[in-house]
């Protein structure tokens, strides 16, 4: 394949430290890179440096002649004079850029909510970066470097961006560097990975999850050095391959020797002796959602929403942007009154949530780490071991020097893990993280897990991550046309349905216009006009329905039963015998989708029968 760009020798230094020391690598044509290590040992640093952003102490970058490379930088570029669609495609004419099909996909993909007119300067910074993104795309490129691109957008807009990215260029033509903390969007565009540590880059093959697997192999190989990072990885890989075995498919090596590695690592969670600690922690009431419905100046966000949180219950809540998810976590937290419906709220239930804007370190900005520690609870119980708050921020992935410096100094993904830990040591007994991988790189996420996986509690999380969603919750619900739909089918699922829905609202005429365009690409959360009432049903339908009726509910007897029967097995079961209790898991599942596709049909025929 031919070369596009390469370095030679790079060495970056600062003042303070070395980020980068006598690295050689190199793209060619083809090349699918995803970047990963952890925060602040270079990541975006090597980005910027090939991108030809970024000058070197020393060393060179070289490019082959006519090479475009296209960088997408953290840093906010954008005029906040010009309007959107000037900063997208520029003095374009509208007949050109809106008779190209790889530009109405972009704009349709990135920005479809936004006005063309509207000026930059009035976009919220999750907006103005998908413009930025929407900038970038809608022009060629022979290398596209990309750093946390995922950054402000959602599951939707994360699928369709990685779709793009798999048939920008034919297979063996353009080049991609990607820098980004979402896992799953890593393992669905890269195919091959550079991990950046200790001043040196180091190649492997595969994404990911083959990065998981071929680290832990070389961990095992030098079984001297970084014990606890070890052991999180095999953790990490046992989940892999226990949950989606195909992820670990593609690379060339071999699998029975990984599965050696994981053989005695048990299950990531034992969800038995987790609920047992809940309920002893919480009780049988949490918080009950009672025929809420939510509505701001006439416009209804959420309607009809019934949800019963459980104690020990791991869900995540999945929804477009605006669709409501916040709104929701208000109600959850007692924030938001319900419009309709009511709020029940257990008399046990303690509840702490992991925002967005570090709101519980504001107050504390000036204070020194140790300092906001000695004023915390002595220790800390995770798997049974006693830790101190300093040894719980370690297990976090935070330096011990860090501890004093002052919390406005941080970075953000430091500011991350101290936010989580002050969370944590409050002792809250429902957890709400709200975008918990906003400046986190990837070993802090497989540490939060980890740390989350010994956590008896109920835990919601928001989150675009898709990686993230299944590996630490247990079930997921969906905000659907202001609803709130339990998903079975999980992430899948809730895509499938997204499509669904947006295919239903496509315009079938060929788009030839800057309106039609716009019209196509009109939010897809939007809901669709009501249904005229259908006629009365006849005397015999409403003999059917009955009959069919009083079988539903006695189907709903029998799971019901046979759901009480797997939860005493469950309960009476061995805890060491994981695989027995992991079957008996997976039938209670399968038996809780079937009880509530019953009870779905059971509401339709109720109405019917009136």
């Amino acid at each position: 394949m031919a070369h596009l760009l390469g370095a030679e020798s790079l060495h970056l230094e600062y003042p303070t430290r070395v980020v980068l020391d006598a690295v050689t690598l190199g793209v060619s044509e083809g090349d699918r890179i995803g970047i990963v290590g952890r925060n602040g040992d270079g990541k975006s640093s090597l980005l910027r440096l090939l991108a030809g952003q970024l000058e070197p102490t020393s060393g060179r970058v070289t490019r082959r002649g006519g090479v475009r490379v296209g960088l997408l930088d953290q840093s906010d570029t954008l005029d906040d004079t010009q309007t959107v669609g000037h900063s997208i495609v520029a003095d374009m004419p509208e007949h050109v850029w809106a008779g190209d099909s790889r530009v109405r996909d972009v704009i349709a993909g990135l920005v479809a909510d936004l006005p063309f007119t509207a000026l930059v300067g009035t976009l919220s910074g999750g907006q103005r970066r998908r413009v930025a993104l929407a900038a970038l795309l809608v022009s060629e490129w022979d290398v596209l470097a990309l750093d946390e691109p995922t950054n402000h957008l959602d599951l939707e807009g994360i699928a369709w961006l990685a779709e793009h990215l798999r048939r920008r260029w034919a297979r063996n033509a353009g080049g991609l560097l990607v820098v980004t903390h979402d896992r799953w969007f890593l393992d669905e565009v890269s195919t091959t990975t550079w991990e950046v540590h200790d001043r040196t880059v180091e190649p492997f093959e595969g994404g990911y999850a083959a990065w998981v697997l071929q680290r832990v192999e070389r961990d095992r190989q030098a079984a001297a050095t970084e014990a606890r990072r070890r052991n999180l990885m095999r953790k990490e890989l046992a989940w892999l391959r226990r949950g989606a075995p195909a992820r670990t498919s593609k690379p060339k090596f071999r699998i029975d020797a990984a599965n050696q590695l994981i053989a005695d690592v048990p299950e990531p969670r034992d969800r038995l002796e987790l609920s047992r600690l809940a309920t002893a922690r919480l009780g049988k009431d949490v918080i009950d959602l009672l025929g809420v419905g939510v509505s701001f100046d006439g416009r209804e966000v959420l309607r009809d929403v019934e949800w019963r949180i459980a104690p020990g219950e791991r869900t995540a809540i999945l929804g477009a942007n605006g669709a409501g998810k916040s709104t929701l976590l208000g109600l959850i937290a007692g924030t938001v009154a319900p419009t309709t419906g009511r709020v029940k709220r257990g008399t046990t239930v303690r509840l702490a949530v992991l925002d967005q804007q570090f709101s519980e370190l504001a107050e504390i900005a000036g204070d020194r780490v140790r300092d906001v520690l000695a004023r915390t609870r002595a220790s800390y119980v995770v798997d049974g071991k006693e830790l101190t708050p300093a040894q719980l921020l370690e297990r976090l992935g935070f330096a011990r020097e860090h501890l004093s410096a002052r919390v406005s100094e941080l970075s953000g993904g430091q500011k991350r893990r101290l936010q989580l830990l002050l969370v944590l040591l409050g002792e809250p007994n429902v957890l709400v993280l709200d975008e918990p991988t906003n400046d986190v790189d990837t070993d802090m996420l497989a540490a939060l897990e980890d740390l989350l996986d010994s956590w008896p509690g109920t835990l919601l999380v928001v989150s675009h991550d898709r990686y993230l969603i299944e590996r630490v919750t247990d079930q997921q619900h969906a905000i659907l046309d202001g609803r709130l739909r339990h998903l079975p089918g999980g992430v899948d699922e809730y895509t499938r349905l997204r499509r669904e829905e947006s295919e239903r609202a496509r315009s079938p005429e060929p788009i030839e216009s800057v309106d039609q365009l716009r019209a196509v690409s009109a939010e897809p959360g939007r809901s669709e006009p009501a249904e005229a009432p259908s006629p009365a049903s006849s005397g015999a339908q409403q003999r059917a329905a009955r009959k069919e009726l009083n079988a539903t509910e006695r189907q709903l007897d029998r799971v019901g039963a046979r759901i009480a029967s797997l939860h005493e097995r469950m309960a009476a079961h061995d805890p060491s015998d994981y695989e027995g209790l992991g079957r008996l898991h997976d039938d209670l599942r399968e038996a809780e989708s079937e009880q509530a596709t019953l009870e779905e049909r059971w509401l339709e025929l109720s109405e019917t029968v009136g």
